[in-house]
């Protein structure tokens, strides 16, 4: 049997061809392009790599368009993580040397001595694909947005705390419309101090403010013309300037998540899973996208539960030695799926009556912290979306939480 390790970079990739002793039996230096690509598929194709029997392929990443032609067809894609590939390499070399050559065949021979213990890519569909594109997007544009809004947040307490006292008021505050209409009106609180009721009316309306315009209006004068502690002229103006070029970034950060939530929006309940997501409490169509981004529609992915609930980091982890034991949360796990389930929990917490009686039960009678209970609800709640994925069931409460829900009533 032949395996193949490749050095990836950014213009050109080391490939190396090992057979079933360790032997080198072929390398290339090809480049990041089709004709590249060509060359390794020709490679592949000498040395017996067929639609039936692929040569399985190891690699230090899981995405771009090399994976993507690699994972044509039946053919087998391990993205091995670069740290244990360079424990790897330590068993081939104590001088510490390195080379691309040298990191590609080492690639290949940890799939010729250890293919069993790795994972190869998951097979999922093209609209799963295309789902966990627009969810992790969306998910780094909204994280871009509320870090963006902190700078700027940070910012107004330097000079202009009336808006934030003004727009405290408002969920979402500073990434409101409103709120940014204003400061664009008025970046300074000279400036905002000086602003008239139909300036301020005006200002609400162009933001998109349907009702009560009025009242908020004589609410937001008042506020800007408080009595506040001001800096220098010179410098508020300047601070004024830095401000509006921070409103800028979150103009197009909240544009950014908002197109990205309406795209995963009509995209997510085209696929077969989602309507067994969407029945589960605490999930919407947003957060059930980035479930279903990270866990994917392989079925074969996940041997069973546990190893589910080990990759989300929800299950502990026993760490023994001697007499020594000791049981902690997972720090090695998928971090996007482990911040979804948070938000998962805590929204099933007030959606569901037996998620609340699981939590609660977890709280008084064992003691957790509010941490620890959620992660426990996450844990149990993910299992149970495991096995309705594999039966093709919805999510039934009275299965789910039969004796929480005894308990409630």
């Amino acid at each position: 049997m032949i395996y193949c390790g490749i050095d990836w970079a950014e213009r050109t990739h080391d490939v190396a061809l090992v057979d079933d002793t360790g032997q080198l039996v072929a390398k290339r230096h090809i480049t990041d392009d089709a004709a590249g690509y060509k060359i390794l598929l020709d490679l592949l194709a000498e040395y017996g790599d067929t639609e039936e029997n692929p040569i399985p392929v190891a690699i230090e990443t899981s995405r771009g368009l090399l994976v993507a032609v690699l994972r044509t067809g039946q053919r087998k894609v391990f993205a091995i993580n670069p740290m244990a590939a360079a424990r790897y390499r330590d068993r081939h070399s104590v001088s510490r040397k390195k080379s691309d050559p040298g990191d590609a065949l080492v690639l290949a021979n940890i799939l010729r001595t250890d293919m069993h213990a790795h994972r190869p890519l998951p097979q999922d569909s093209d609209l799963a694909q295309a789902v966990a594109v627009l969810a992790r997007a969306q998910q780094d544009a909204t994280w871009n947005k509320q870090q963006t809004a902190n700078q700027l947040r940070s910012l107004l307490r330097e000079f202009y705390p009336a808006a934030l006292d003004a727009f405290a008021k408002w969920t979402n505050g500073l990434c409101r419309p409103e709120a940014r209409e204003l400061l664009r009106t008025a970046p300074t609180p000279a400036k905002a101090a000086r602003l008239t009721r139909t300036q301020i009316q005006a200002a609400l309306k162009r933001a998109g403010r349907k009702r009560g315009i009025e009242a908020e209006a004589e609410r937001l004068r008042e506020a800007f013309r408080a009595d506040w502690a001001h800096q220098p002229p010179l410098v508020e103006d300047a601070l004024g300037k830095q401000m509006l070029a921070l409103l800028v970034q979150l103009d197009a950060a909240c544009t950014a998540a908002d197109d990205l939530a309406k795209a995963v929006e009509e995209v997510f309940p085209q696929h077969p899973d989602a309507d067994v997501i969407l029945s589960f409490p605490g999930l919407g169509v947003q957060l059930g996208a980035r479930v279903l981004a990270e866990i994917g529609d392989d079925r074969q992915r996940f041997a069973d539960a546990r190893g589910l609930k080990a990759y989300a980091g929800s299950s502990p982890i026993t760490r023994a030695s001697g007499k020594k034991s000791s049981i902690t949360r997972r720090w090695v796990k998928n971090d996007r799926l482990n911040h979804a389930g948070y938000l998962w929990a805590f929204s099933a917490i007030t959606a569901s009556s037996g998620a609340k009686a699981h939590y609660r039960r977890r709280r008084d009678d064992h003691g957790d912290w509010h941490a620890a209970a959620q992660r426990n609800l996450f844990n149990r709640m993910i299992g149970q979306l495991y096995h309705c994925l594999q039966k093709r069931t919805l999510f039934d409460e009275n299965t789910a939480f039969p004796t929480e829900l005894a308990v409630a009533a």
